[in-house]
């Protein structure tokens, strides 16, 4: 994209009656036998690499693996493994015959599966030997396929060997749904958000847009699988552009990543927020990042000093970008234009946005409101599976409009560039994940000491915003440092271990209002007013 405003003019949404991601896209690339789809390595030092070729011929055979085991075009398969070969063969053999994949990080607990399971009705799952167990115990899982194999398990490379390499692919429909990533609320359960294979195609336009992408590049986002962020970075994005991906299965130190680009010679790299702000404290230039020429961030703010000194350490850009899990991503910073350091960016080419007020009605420039999505968009989900009222509740209608209330609080300047001012609901989001509220809060009155609590963000220099507790105890438990480390391990059991309150606080009680409802926000506001006297926000 040379020239944005061009682009915002001349932008007409182009889609398909129907679309097969693995079909019309893996199956296109791999046209080439030669043409590089996947490098992967890990800590070890082990490395793989893979052609189109190769991951559409192995994706053709989990077809019929899943076929076999009765799974059909609309059922939903439970998919949590970590960042291996198998994944991404996984998703694709999914997609292939119409399967709609679940993509879990591998950190959920038994109780998170179980909900996940019996929410959505799965009737398979694709998981490690090491993370079968959580499973084990749930009965509606008509097909067990397990990497490296499990007691009562199918081994997943050995029923891919022996299945058939011919596999005709589902008609997917435009508006069928093809994919589900589950995103926590900031009250109840966590939300299963469904997309429809209209999203999968339009999610390609950012990969041009913002990311830059051409069927030369390679590129390297290192969010976990669980997350949509690797859905559009890692397969979605890359591979409708052509382009191949690094994909590192390993702990996150900042030193070996900046090695890792050298050696592969990575061209457009995606990482958090919090990835970043350690990677700026490293010697950049020790390493030969010629070949780099785009970095993006999105899930959380960057720091303006963030991006003015990876800029600094590296000659590159970094391009901030905004999305949900409900949209993908839709406000971006664009190598055509100047970055404003902090800056959300501008809204892609065919999204239209608007800052409103509580009582929606649109701002003006410098003021701080709401961020609507004009609707029907083609990247927004189909909506919160089996929850229409829950759907229906992020929508409004403006001047005979339907629009999508992001939740999430902006300010426009001058020039269009948007800011992000934080969450209108109770979300917290620390180092890129979304954490809701309620599940740290049930996991805490699991405790035996545990009489009343409140779970809410409070800023953070390295993760954006942290966990907090503020605990009331039951009488006859007293506050201690012990007992605060012990809430905090109970609740690395009771759920996904992200979530645990990385700060907890014993309160004689917590602001309620008339009714009795719990003011999270005073909390909240609280904990940002202490950090901006102490200037660290």
């Amino acid at each position: 994209m040379r020239d944005y405003d061009q682009a915002c003019r001349e932008f007409r949404w182009t889609l398909p009656e129907t679309f097969n991601f693995a079909r019309d896209v893996v199956d296109h690339w791999a046209r080439d036998p030669d043409k590089l789809a996947l490098i992967w390595c890990n800590e070890a030092g082990a490395e793989q690499r893979y052609s189109f070729a190769e991951i559409a011929a192995l994706s053709r055979r989990l077809g019929n693996v899943l076929r076999a085991g009765g799974l059909a075009k609309g059922e939903r398969c439970i998919v949590m493994l970590p960042r291996v070969p198998q994944w991404q063969i996984a998703m694709l053999g999914c997609l292939r015959i119409g399967v709609i994949p679940i993509p879990c990080i591998e950190m959920l607990t038994e109780k998170d599966l179980r909900f996940r399971v019996e929410h959505s009705g799965a009737a398979g799952a694709i998981a490690t030997s090491a993370s079968a167990s959580k499973l084990d115990a749930l009965g509606a899982l008509r097909l067990r396929l397990a990497v490296g194999g499990a007691q009562g398990w199918r081994n997943f490379e050995r029923a891919i060997e022996q299945a058939s390499p011919e596999c005709e692919a589902a008609e997917i429909g435009a508006e069928d749904p093809v994919a589900m990533y589950y995103t926590s609320g900031s009250t109840g359960h966590p939300k299963g958000v469904t997309h429809a294979a209209r999203a999968l195609f339009a999610w390609r336009y950012a990969s041009l847009t913002w990311q830059d992408l051409k069927p030369a590049d390679l590129m390297w986002c290192t969010a976990d699988t669980g997350w949509s962020k690797a859905g559009t970075s890692i397969l979605f994005g890359p591979w409708s552009s052509g382009a191949a991906v690094l994909f590192y299965d390993g702990s996150f130190d900042p030193r070996r990543r900046l090695e890792l680009l050298a050696q592969y010679r990575v061209t457009v790299f995606c990482a958090a927020a919090t990835e970043f702000r350690r990677l700026v404290d490293e010697d950049a230039r020790a390493h030969d990042l010629s070949a780099l020429r785009v970095t993006v961030s999105a899930g959380e703010t960057v720091n303006p000093e963030i991006v003015r000194r990876w800029m600094e350490n590296t000659g590159v850009p970094l391009l901030d970008g905004y999305g949900q899990t409900e949209t993908l991503m839709t406000v971006l910073n664009y190598l055509c234009l100047p970055v404003k350091p902090g800056s959300m960016g501008k809204p892609q080419p065919g999204i239209e946005v608007a800052v409103l007020d509580e009582v929606l009605r649109p701002l003006g420039a410098g003021e701080t409101g709401q961020l609507a999505i004009r609707l029907p968009n083609p990247q927004m989900m189909l909506g919160y599976w089996n929850e229409p009222e829950r759907t229906a509740a992020g929508k409004a209608r403006i001047d005979g409009s339907e629009v999508w209330l992001t939740g999430d609080m902006v300010r426009a300047d001058q020039d269009g560039y948007l800011f992000y001012e934080g969450r209108a609901d109770d979300i917290i989001s620390s180092a890129g994940y979304r954490i809701g509220p309620t599940e740290v809060e049930s996991a805490l009155l699991e405790h035996a000491a545990v009489q009343e609590s409140a779970a809410v963000a409070k800023p953070d220099a390295e993760r954006g915003e942290i966990v907090k507790a503020f605990v009331v105890l039951k009488p006859g438990h007293e506050p201690s440092a012990a007992l605060a480390a012990e809430l905090q391990n109970h609740v690395k059991r009771a759920t996904a271990p992200y979530k645990y309150p990385r700060e907890v606080e014993f309160v004689a009680e917590l602001p309620k209002n008339a009714s009795g409802k719990l003011l999270r926000r005073l909390l909240r506001d609280r904990e940002y007013s202490k950090a901006r006297g102490r200037g660290t926000s």
